[in-house]
């Protein structure tokens, strides 16, 4: 069998262009399974992952190689036991129509756990174990989330929510960015980044905050500074203000002296998507669905494999709400 896929067509310096991508087409050869990719998700961080000089502590792409990131599919042929023609699985097999490999290297999904199945391509075990394992918010916390209608902080928010937190402020890039965070995901504020930010935390959250959700970095970590309660909690786990710079500019160090001068502690964190952390998410995730007290914020893009590199720029560029994920026809 034939798959057309996306590969690298060189390592990725400065901002990306689409001659970056390659369209391939490849046989699959000999495989225990054959899938068909129907969804496949989209993040900013795989941009790290295409730099030669990536900071991740996992092996980036080659030019050459096919982009692997997380991909769900319909099985077409199996010979294993373990999975059936028709069975909804998840692996990462990467940007390409169809996959085939070892069975051990999918995950079967229930097709009934979620309304489509773009639910499990949510990045909520790295926004759950940030909230709930790394800042531990519970009642009383005055939570502020940078990046808040992006992938991962439109769900850190509503999380931060649900574990009891006092107060939930976002910040986004857009005054219908965040119309939508307050009135459809339930944050108590937003404001726009463009604006002050020391300003507008000072006047959303008079009382200080307590923890700081951050996946942003720059401007918007030393707002949260100024207006930290001795004490709070900084859980660190991107930083986009500036992933798009060259290797100098791209992860600069936090000023360490600072917070520690108000007794903040600094918690930077990567999620390795455990099978603990994956069931934590999958576990609340469903029951906060379940209760009403929970909106799965998602942009589903419709188009080829061709249009998954646009689709990408697209969602790197800041044009795309919540998690997204391509669904190939």
């Amino acid at each position: 069998m034939i798959t057309r896929e996306i590969q690298l067509t060189a390592q990725i310096t400065g901002y990306p262009q689409r001659g970056d991508f390659t369209v391939v087409e490849t046989e699959l050869g000999d495989a225990e399974v054959v899938v068909r990719t129907d969804y496949l998700g989209l993040a900013a961080t795989y941009l790290e992952l295409m730099r030669a000089d990536c900071h991740l502590p996992i092996p980036g792409w080659q030019p050459g190689q096919r982009v692997g990131v997380t991909a769900i599919g319909t099985v077409l042929r199996s010979d294993s036991s373990a999975l059936q023609p028709g069975d909804l699985v998840q692996s990462m097999s990467g940007w390409s129509t169809h996959s085939a490999g070892p069975a051990a290297s999918y995950v079967k999904l229930d097709r009934d756990a979620y309304a489509e199945p773009s639910f499990h391509l949510a990045q909520g075990p790295t926004a759950y174990y940030g909230i709930a394992d790394v800042a531990k918010v519970g009642p009383d916390d005055v939570v502020f989330v940078s990046g808040a209608a992006g992938g991962v902080g439109s769900l850190a928010g509503q999380i931060a929510r649900n574990l009891g937190a006092a107060k939930v402020i976002g910040s986004a890039g857009s005054r219908s960015k965040v119309d939508y965070l307050v009135s459809e995901l339930g944050f108590d504020a937003a404001f726009d980044y463009h604006e002050d930010p020391v300003a507008a935390l000072r006047e959303l959250a008079p009382e200080g905050i307590t923890v700081f959700f951050d996946t942003v970095g720059g401007a918007l970590y030393d707002a949260a500074l100024e207006v930290a309660r001795p004490g709070a909690r900084f859980a660190l786990c991107g930083s986009l203000s500036t992933q798009l710079g060259d290797a100098a500019e791209r992860f600069p160090e936090p000023d360490r002296a600072a917070a520690l001068a108000k007794e903040i502690e600094l918690m930077p964190f990567s999620c390795y998507h455990t099978p603990d952390q994956i069931a934590a998410w999958h576990t609340h995730f469903r029951s906060w669905l379940d209760q009403g007290s929970f909106t799965y914020p998602q942009t589903t893009v419709e188009a080829d494999i061709d249009g998954v590199p646009d689709a990408f720029l697209a969602l790197l560029r800041g044009e795309y709400r919540g998690n997204v994920s391509v669904r190939l026809p």
